[in-house]
């Protein structure tokens, strides 16, 4: 019949083929049918690393405990030596003081011990780590007082004693996570770094310290609002900071200045981890989050 069509002798169908006299088919296509490729899914959005809840909970708290605070004080009773004490500017002297310790000391804790942690985990300095792990573990085994009352009779009263006990406090936990992060990094990854002709700092920079990133933030972190607190203990050595609030109101039994002191000191050590712990999201390298 001229309408109907049949096969040509000698050639198979489609997606056909012949092996020493067997016939076989290619996998995944039938005859007639034409291979298609699946298409690849597509990139998940990017997501944001802060949401709102992160970014409003924590201060909507702290300004409701500080009005709450400051509405207490309006219809207080307060007496002459009360007023003395929180007259004059002093609540704002001494919460600067305190801002101006932990800036200070957090700043000499970081310039110290990220160096001092990258040079101890070089193959030169390894075995010196024990050491200066073992002096770090000291600073912060001893009590804070202890150590403060030390360094005001070796170097007098004013803020100087009250910094270096502070910056030697809070060394350990930055030092000891430097440490472990670069520690952590997957030996593979850096002999293909250097496998691709990338030099020993641009390995630090570009490889180690990158992916050590979460681990140094968080031991900031912690530095950060060990700082907050053991700067309480500098009004012992003549160092100012809100701890003058809270001595004076322990001394002289007057609980308006004891309470304004300790909510203070308590709500500047909640703002300070809010913000470590934003700077430590936004921080992080994309390629280390979850998911993405």
């Amino acid at each position: 019949m001229s309408g109907s069509s049949r096969p040509v002798p000698g050639r198979r169908p489609d997606g056909e083929h012949e092996v020493k006299g067997l016939a076989f088919r290619d996998e995944g296509t039938g005859a007639g049918e034409e291979e298609t490729e699946t298409p690849p899914p597509p990139p998940a959005p990017a997501g944001s690393r802060v949401g709102w809840r992160k970014l409003t909970f924590l201060p909507v708290v702290l300004i409701a405990v500080l009005l709450a605070t400051w509405l207490w004080f309006r219809q207080a009773d307060l007496d002459a030596l009360t007023r003395n004490a929180l007259g004059n500017g002093q609540v704002t002297k001494a919460l600067w003081q305190h801002v101006q310790l932990t800036v200070i000391s957090t700043f000499f804790v970081l310039i110290i011990a990220i160096p001092l942690g990258i040079l101890l985990t070089r193959r030169m300095f390894r075995k010196a780590t024990p050491f200066a792990m073992a002096f770090a573990n000291m600073g912060q085994a001893t009590p804070a007082i202890g150590l403060l009352a030390l360094l005001v009779i070796w170097l007098g009263i004013g803020r100087r004693a009250a910094l270096i006990g502070i910056i030697v406090y809070a060394v350990l936990p930055v030092l000891s996570n430097t440490i472990a992060g670069l520690k952590a990094n997957d030996p593979t990854l850096l002999e293909a770094a250097r496998g691709i002709g990338m030099s020993p700092l641009g390995v630090l920079t570009r490889v180690e310290l990158p992916l050590a990133v979460p681990l140094i933030l968080a031991g900031v972190r912690t530095a950060l609002v060990l700082n907050v607190g053991t700067a309480t203990l500098a009004t012992f050595g003549g160092g100012g900071g809100l701890g003058v609030l809270i001595t004076t109101g322990i001394t002289s039994q007057r609980m308006p200045v004891l309470v304004l002191g300790s909510v203070l000191t308590v709500a500047l050590a909640l703002l300070v981890d809010w913000l470590a712990s934003l700077a430590e999201l936004l921080l992080r390298p994309r390629g280390l989050e979850v998911g993405t």
